[in-house]
């Protein structure tokens, strides 16, 4: 028994470490990274020392607004340091921050919020600070945020009339209201059935 066991200690010492070739992405908010599931077990599983990385990227994200999503790239070297990539938010999120609203389309052909071009192109400026968009021009990425705003439904303006867009607004919002009130109603309606 214990000629086995001494065998399972000397091949733990032959094995070579697992390296991880493909960098692990995350999205954490930012200044919230914590030790706990499922950020944890994700570093955890890659033996990255869990504590430090949190550190590190809170002190990183110090001056970003707290909560804002933030891609990230861990690449993991075979000594357990690692090289963090940090993102910018993703461009749902920046679009939806632009157009004041934070859900997108309702139905088809719904119209969500409204930006202009102006701020079309200040979105496409912060992500072509992103490594993977680096080599992409700043027109090509605008045509790819039309295609992300229609998908949220933001309908891209010239301009934007301040009282108009109140107006809209404060429309929006009431039918958002009345459409949680219909799809609270509608599952308290399946729950009554369920429960006879």
């Amino acid at each position: 028994m214990s000629k086995a066991l001494s065998k399972g200690r000397n091949l733990k010492k032959v094995l070579p470490k697992v390296e991880h070739k493909t960098p692990l992405r995350v999205t954490i908010p930012a200044g919230m990274a914590t030790s706990k599931p499922p950020l944890g077990s994700q570093l955890g599983q890659r033996n990255i020392n869990v504590q430090n990385f949190c550190k590190e990227f809170n002190s990183r994200t110090e001056d970003i607004k707290r909560g804002v999503p933030l891609p990230c790239r861990i690449k993991v070297k075979p000594d357990g340091t690692f090289d963090l990539v940090i993102h910018s938010p993703p461009a749902t999120f920046l679009l939806k921050q632009a157009a004041g609203i934070t859900r997108g389309q309702m139905g088809k052909g719904d119209i969500a919020g409204k930006i202009t071009f102006k701020h079309l192109y200040e979105i496409a400026c912060i992500k072509s600070q992103d490594p993977p968009l680096a080599l992409t021009s700043l027109e090509g990425l605008c045509k790819m945020l039309i295609g992300v705003a229609r998908t949220c439904g933001i309908q891209i303006v010239h301009s934007l009339d301040p009282e108009e867009h109140a107006e809209f607004m404060k429309q929006r919002e009431e039918g958002v209201q009345k459409l949680l009130e219909e799809m609270k109603l509608s599952r308290e309606a399946k729950l009554l059935r369920t429960a006879v």
